[in-house]
């Protein structure tokens, strides 16, 4: 209603002015009667009254669709396909907005295909590229010169930048490819921890896990293995003094279960804080250490969130870094 009138706003005025323009030249002419004069104004707004309310029962169902916007497609689908205009000037906006619908989705149909073809094509690429990163590695176990040693190195760091690739791809899939069960926290983080023995040895920086082994906790095994070697590694790569430690801390709190990472790393600056969990974000550290991607703790974030678990980072400069995890109804 209120969008109907603001368009008839200009249509009343130029009506009431010639009303009153013909009303002072028949007064200006001699014509005295006001009560016919009154009378005639009453027939004539009347007629414009009427007019009013046939233009607005006319296009009552086009006021309405422009007065309430819809912001999901499919009742937006639901009005454009709904009961014809009874005006000319609504039924060729309805077959405009109709026309430029199909064209959209028509659009957003070939994107999300080729977004899922990209997808795909990710996943195979990486699961190609483990196969022979794993036969080098078995070649490699059988030589302990150094040179194979770093070779190893090597391929541990592709191996994880496929991972971050994989999981990557994967993310924006996540609700078809994660199984939430019970599992032991002790267990995830010694595999976790394990997983990374060749970069703690190499880095020569020890795992201290202290871990109730009663502690059981909710989520998807492989999704929370990731977030653990993202954030090892991240822990590990940041810790410049060698014979460091990495403490592994799990306890019960309330009605959750909180895992803590800490490390005694080169800290995060206090002004980074609150972007370190931006996608390519690489802070004052990732430019000091050309390996860091920007996106390790981004994945760590939002594979959190995802599995409802809570995510907290605190840190000192020069001191070092702690993430905490919180399982939810553990």
């Amino acid at each position: 209603m209120k969008l109907f009138l603001r368009e008839q706003r200009p249509l009343i005025f130029i009506y009431l002015a010639q009303l009153l323009i013909v009303t002072l030249i028949y007064w200006l002419d001699g014509y005295r009667n006001m009560s016919v004069s009154i009378y005639a104004c009453l027939i004539s707004g009347s007629l414009l009254l009427g007019y009013l309310i046939f233009r607005f029962i006319a296009n009552r169902s086009f006021y309405k669709r422009l007065e309430q916007p819809y912001a999901s497609p499919e009742p937006l689908q639901r009005e454009f396909s709904g009961e014809p205009s009874q005006t000319p000037l609504a039924e060729a906006l309805q077959q405009v907005l109709q026309t430029q619908f199909r064209h959209y989705t028509t659009d957003l149909h070939n994107y999300k295909h080729r977004i899922e073809s990209h997808i795909q094509f990710i996943n195979q690429w990486a699961h190609q590229m483990k196969t022979p990163i794993s036969v080098i590695h078995l070649i490699l176990q059988k030589k302990d010169d150094p040179d194979s040693t770093a070779i190893g190195d090597e391929l541990d760091r592709l191996k994880k930048g496929l991972d971050l690739v994989l999981y990557t791809a994967r993310l924006d899939t996540f609700e078809r490819d994660f199984c939430v069960e019970t599992l032991q926290l002790e267990q995830i983080v010694r595999s976790a921890a394990s997983e990374q023995k060749r970069l703690f040895i190499r880095r020569r920086i020890f795992p201290s896990i202290d871990v109730d082994p009663a502690l059981t906790i909710t989520s998807d095994e492989k999704w929370l293995s990731f977030v653990l070697s993202q954030l090892i590694t991240n822990a590990i790569r940041y810790t410049p003094n060698e014979r460091g430690t990495l403490f592994f801390t799990g306890y019960r709190q309330s009605e959750e279960v909180i895992l803590e990472l800490r490390d005694e790393g080169i800290g995060i600056p206090e002004s980074d804080l609150p972007r370190v969990f931006d996608p390519y974000f690489t802070g004052e550290n990732g430019r000091r250490f050309q390996e860091s991607t920007g996106m390790g703790l981004y994945l760590v974030q939002q594979i959190c969130s995802k599995l409802g678990h809570g995510l907290h980072i605190e840190s000192v400069v020069g001191e070092g870094t702690t993430v905490r995890i919180t399982f939810h109804n553990a």
